[in-house]
């Protein structure tokens, strides 16, 4: 499911967006950041005064990307460790928790990555924002990452070896 909101005309996915309190402040600046950019986007929590755990919130972010409602989704919380953690529960969710652009590019293009998970007490806000736009403008190249895809699919079904 993507949307064309970009004053270009480019296809953008659609995301949705989760924090656990520590994470409250970067998330509400990364979701001011590509609403400008013309993403659509959902914040699905937690919203200010709320103090929650992060796989609870890692959960909701992760089953609606995983039920397609969402087409990828941005986690953030003091290390961005545990919201991976937490979202790779989800069965077909790939989360990856990153601080540098190099990683944040090839979780998209080499492990096809449909969750990133950022840390607030790890990155500042400009960085976090040039990590989420590498990760959001690249797309899973395939080649000889598909094999290795399909074998985290399989591992995720209950088929590895």
């Amino acid at each position: 499911m993507t949307t064309s909101n970009h004053e270009s005309g480019a296809v953008l996915p659609r995301l949705a967006l989760g924090s656990d309190h520590l994470g409250l402040d970067l998330k509400q600046e990364l979701g001011a950041h590509l609403a400008d950019r013309g993403y659509v986007l959902e914040d699905l929590g937690c919203f200010p005064g709320d103090e929650v755990d992060y796989p609870d919130v890692a959960e909701v972010v992760a089953r609606a990307v995983a039920d397609g409602t969402y087409d990828r989704g941005l986690l953030v919380c003091g290390t961005g460790i545990g919201m991976a953690i937490a979202a790779n529960k989800i069965p077909g969710i790939r989360a990856a928790s990153v601080s540098d652009i190099y990683s944040a590019e090839r979780a998209s293009k080499s492990n096809n990555a449909q969750i990133l998970c950022l840390g607030s007490l790890v990155v500042g806000p400009a960085l976090a924002k040039a990590l989420v736009e590498k990760w959001v403008e690249s797309e899973f190249a395939g080649g000889g990452s598909t094999r290795k895809v399909d074998k985290l699919n399989a591992l995720d079904s209950g088929a590895g070896r």
